[in-house]
């Protein structure tokens, strides 16, 4: 049974986030080796945004497969996206887009164009390398994006669903995970930021000395123990992960108002999260890629004054930067935590049941 995120503790305690997820995962699937992998185990992942909200991205990997993320840079003209693509396939993956662009058209969300209510939907979108985990030619295309748009609520499931499905980190399955906090100090009391991951990493997300998560302070919030020497001791020699073409990718959203420059200080400070919790990231062969969005409904107590000549979101960004590393970290540890075996790929809900409380 797919584990589903909790209020309080996802992406969607943002107003007006919402996700939705699309997979096609067969009973007998194989990943490749000696012999060509087979059956389907891939799937692609939507995350809405609300009118009126700002979007940016950072990308720290060296081998990224985005769309639509120069449209994203401070300097141009678009301020924000329609919905955000985090999709399995690889490169041949990025035609998830066209479903939710389609979608959206349909629905008359985008950047109206004229008086007719023609609307260009802005849909930037990243992709995992997955491709060796089930058929080479079995990715996804436009009618995963418009399923997992047509899906997309406050409720969704984490683990091995979505652009999750065929997802490995390390030796392990990796998946999609979530985490949220509101802040209740400091110049960004009161606003609420989250993150949903999709963790796809040839880094190691677990301490082999301890084969808990890297964090472990964080252990009370992910509902886990110690465990035992012998389980340990299995973790520590699981062979490494078989392929070096990876990616980490997400979203990170808050209820803040914040300019397009201090939105992409959000997805920058969120690489810290991401660099907490995985040993390596950022590799070369890596698309690590963090998209954020600031959506501008929160009620908190207006920021501090700023001198002059520095941007009045400074004091917010400030607080929101370190909690944004909290939110990806703890994420990552989410999506590892609930994915489930996929394709004789080892789950750690399964290695270590007994540290799981």
């Amino acid at each position: 049974m797919t584990p589903t995120a909790q209020p309080g503790n996802r992406i969607t305690d943002v107003d007006g986030i919402e996700v939705g997820h699309y997979q096609r995962l067969d009973d007998q699937v194989s990943v490749a080796g000696e012999q060509p992998g087979s059956g389907w185990a891939t799937g692609t992942t939507v995350v809405t945004v609300p009118d009126g909200a700002t979007t940016a991205v950072d990308v720290r990997g060296g081998g990224p497969g985005t769309r639509e993320t120069d449209l994203l840079d401070p300097v141009n003209t678009v301020r924000g996206a329609t919905a955000i693509v985090l999709t399995g396939g690889s490169a041949y993956g990025l035609a998830a887009a066209d479903g939710v662009m389609a979608g959206l058209e349909a629905a008359g969300r985008g950047l109206p164009m004229d008086a007719h209510g023609h609307v260009v939907p802005i849909v930037p979108a990243a992709v995992i390398f997955d491709l060796p985990v089930g058929g080479w030619t079995q990715r996804p295309d436009a009618g995963f994006g418009r399923r997992a748009l047509e899906a997309a609520g406050r409720d969704f499931g984490v683990g091995s669903v979505g652009a999750g499905t065929g997802a490995r980190a390390g030796a392990l399955k990796g998946g999609v995970g979530t985490a949220s906090l509101t802040l209740a100090d400091g110049p960004a009391q009161g606003r609420t930021i989250g993150a949903l991951v999709v963790a796809n990493p040839v880094g190691a997300v677990i301490d082999p000395a301890t084969g808990l998560p890297w964090g472990g302070e964080d252990l009370e919030h992910h509902g886990l123990g110690a465990p035992e020497a012998g389980q340990i001791a299995a973790l520590a020699q699981l062979s490494a992960k078989g392929t070096v073409l990876n990616t980490t990718i997400g979203v990170i959203a808050t209820d803040a108002a914040l300019s397009v420059a201090g939105t992409r200080r959000l997805a920058m400070a969120g690489h810290d999260g991401l660099g907490r919790a995985i040993r390596p990231a950022h590799s070369p062969l890596d698309g690590d890629t963090l998209f954020a969005v600031a959506t501008g409904t929160a009620d908190g107590p207006p920021p501090p004054p700023m001198p002059a000549g520095m941007d009045a979101d400074t004091p917010v960004v400030a607080g929101l930067g370190a909690a944004a590393a909290v939110v990806v970290q703890r994420a990552i540890v989410a999506a590892v935590r609930h994915a489930s075996p996929v394709a004789g790929i080892p789950a750690y809900r399964e290695l270590l049941s007994s540290a799981l409380r």
